[in-house]
């Protein structure tokens, strides 16, 4: 939470809606596992589409 830009913008911002340090690292985890999600979904339809086309 202390190198990268966008997260120290995203905790200064929830910081200020009142949210507490825990309640801002579930927020990031959330965020974080659905982009791993997203990034391996497309991974797998990509690796389908190739052996479609082999």
């Amino acid at each position: 939470m202390r190198m990268d830009d966008r997260t120290k913008t995203y905790v200064e911002r929830r910081t200020a809606e009142g949210k507490t340090k825990l309640e801002i690292i579930r927020c990031l985890k959330r965020h974080l596992i659905r982009e791993v999600w997203k990034n391996t979904r497309d991974l797998r339809l990509t690796q389908a589409d190739a052996a479609l086309a082999a």
